[in-house]
């Protein structure tokens, strides 16, 4: 009898732990629901950057770019604060609950992003409020350097900088661009950038003149086929303290196209290998070229593949989303982990993500890399005068919707012109404006031009 006492009182103490436990459990497990519901719950910021009677465009702190259905009562360049829950399609939120919260002497929460410039954007953010709409509008072009007239003209327009060709350095002898270089800099009041399209090969905008170089830069390719990645490091590093000892900063390299057909457009210009081995060629050229004063440029984004020559009409890449995906983006995947700070996007038209517009003037592929390659450095528009969209109407004001940083121009006039125009009519912000010119002082900030 003791015995079955003994026993029913151990089993009832053992039903009393396990009662127990399992409440405790239940309390962790309600605990752990509350926390997780709480922590997908928060606020994102986004800024009205264009409005018009059919749609309304926000940019939020990602530099993502969606149109969204919101009251009529929001405003061109109104600041909005949204509630979302994270895993959920955030912009669906954008028709719900959100608030005008505006602007005061702080950054605004919707232009600080996480990025790779973010220690510099108070900094920027000071100088952009002393500048007028003119200056803020000129320091996202980067305009051919002109025939004549090249320093008074950008003293009275303070362009965010030239970029030149292989006919401006033609029988210059070393210290003839030096001068030319710090002329230019001399006479602005915000360091330029001093841009060339020195890739090598086919395209040399510097070496193709003997007095400035004993020997060309060779391509990629011929680089690879000598001495693989170590002759490509050597190369960089090579161009690199050329270029920046006659006063350049921005190389618009490396061409990071895949492409193995000798037949294709691209092929003579880029690595000519398969994908891995591209994306290795990436990382190793934008590692090289870190601490050298130039900064270098991932092109021509989404890829080029074996598209045609954009310089003299319209090209459509009829490619597969996949075939992209898989062989075209991890090149620029890999320069961007590399510490890559700007991206150049061609103008093909590349139908499996926008067949509507070119790469250029596409949100779509731009959110592509902002949003699937976590891309928080510049974007820049390949040659707004190339033959692909010469005849487009609104191209720069198209360009800047779009999500570009900065626009390369021939006809910086049209382009200034049509920005203002496009703002009076409400076609875009000013403080869509005002953000991009942050993001190139901060840029500037981060290249140590600017200090």
């Amino acid at each position: 009898m003791k015995k079955i006492i003994f026993f029913v009182l151990v089993l009832g103490v053992l039903c009393l732990f396990l009662v127990l436990g399992l409440n405790n459990k239940e309390t962790e497990v309600k605990k752990e629901e509350k926390k997780v519901t709480k922590e997908k719950v928060s606020k994102n910021y986004a800024s009205v950057i264009s409005k018009d009677e059919d749609s309304i465009t926000l940019q939020d702190s990602k530099n993502i770019i969606k149109e969204a259905n919101l009251n009529s009562d929001v405003q061109n360049g109104d600041m909005l604060e949204f509630v979302h829950k994270e895993g959920t399609d955030e912009y669906d939120e954008f028709a719900g609950k959100h608030k005008v919260i505006g602007y005061d002497d702080k950054l605004p929460k919707a232009w600080d992003d996480e990025g790779i410039f973010k220690k510099y954007y108070n900094k920027a953010y000071e100088k952009i409020q002393k500048m007028s709409l003119d200056e803020k509008i000129a320091q996202i072009l980067l305009v051919r350097y002109p025939d004549s007239n090249q320093a008074e003209t950008l003293k009275s327009n303070k362009f965010g900088g030239y970029i030149f060709y292989a006919k401006d350095f033609k029988d210059k002898s070393y210290s003839d661009v030096q001068e030319m270089m710090n002329n230019l800099q001399s006479v602005s009041d915000i360091p330029i950038l001093t841009a060339v399209d020195e890739e090598g090969g086919k395209v040399i905008r510097v070496s193709s003149n003997p007095k400035l170089s004993p020997t060309a830069f060779k391509s990629p390719r011929e680089l690879y086929l000598e001495g693989g990645f170590d002759k490509i490091k050597e190369d960089t590093i090579n161009k690199s303290n050329l270029l920046h000892d006659l006063g350049i900063n921005l190389n618009l390299a490396p061409v990071v196209d895949v492409t193995t057909n000798p037949d294709d457009y691209m092929y003579a210009r880029a690595l000519g290998e398969d994908s891995e081995k591209t994306s290795e060629y990436a990382e190793t050229v934008i590692k090289a070229s870190k601490g050298l004063g130039v900064t270098y440029v991932l092109k021509h984004f989404p890829g080029y593949g074996n598209n045609g020559d954009t310089h003299t009409g319209s090209s459509v890449d009829e490619r597969s989303y996949e075939d992209i995906l898989n062989n075209d983006l991890p090149p620029f995947q890999a320069g961007i982990k590399a510490g890559s700070e700007a991206v150049l996007v061609s103008h093909n038209i590349v139908n499996s993500v926008d067949g509507d517009n070119p790469a250029s003037l596409s949100a779509k592929v731009h959110n592509l890399l902002r949003e699937n390659l976590g891309f928080t450095g510049i974007i820049i528009t390949d040659d707004l005068g190339m033959g692909a969209i010469y005849d487009t109407k609104e191209a720069t004001v198209k360009a800047i919707l779009a999500g570009n940083d900065l626009i390369i121009t021939t006809d910086w006039k049209s382009s200034m012109a049509g920005i203002k125009e496009a703002i009076d009519n409400g076609r875009i912000s000013s403080h869509l404006i005002d953000k991009l010119a942050l993001r190139i002082i901060s840029w500037k900030y981060y290249m140590c031009i600017l200090r």
